[in-house]
Parts: structure tokens; sequence; C-alpha cells
């Protein structure tokens, strides 16, 4: 089993809701367009909301889900009294 750090869970956390923000903004769609009529800044600010969430959603669940190697640097007491000629 992989083991993912504390970032990749909060990253997929946050992916989480930003797929549920997007779904809200869907719902926002459509109460909008049925009021205000499909022209309206409001509804076309909440479909450009739509992408932007998803779009974030994508980043984050892909950072939360790969594995990732150790990105750490980790020097052996020989490499560090070497000093450049």
């Amino acid at each position: 089993m992989k083991q993912t750090s504390t970032a990749q869970k909060i990253s997929f956390i946050i992916a989480i809701f930003s797929y549920l923000a997007a779904i809200g903004c869907v719902v926002g769609v459509y109460y909008y367009e049925s009021k205000l009529g499909g022209d309206h800044p409001v509804v076309a600010s909440f479909g450009s909301a739509i992408v932007f969430f998803i779009g974030v959603g994508i980043v984050l669940h892909v950072i939360g889900r790969v594995n990732l190697p150790d990105l750490s640097m980790k020097f052996s007491k020989e490499q560090q009294d070497k000093t450049d000629d």
C-alpha cells in the first residue's frame, strides 16, 4: 500500500470540496437561468465558476492520489565535507 503525505490527503479533501462546489454552481445556474434568463451576468459567472472548480478539483485530485517519491535532500557526511574546487 502506498503512503501519502499529509499535504496529499489535504489536497484530496479540498478536491472533493471543489467538486461539491461545482455541483452547487450547476444548481445555481439552473435556478438563476429560470429566474433571470440565460444572458444574465450572474448565470455566466456561475458557469465560469463551474469550470474553475472542476479544474481545481482535477488538479488537486491528481496531486492527492499520485505516488510521489521522497524528494527530500539527504546527504552523507562525506558529501557535506566536499568543497567546490
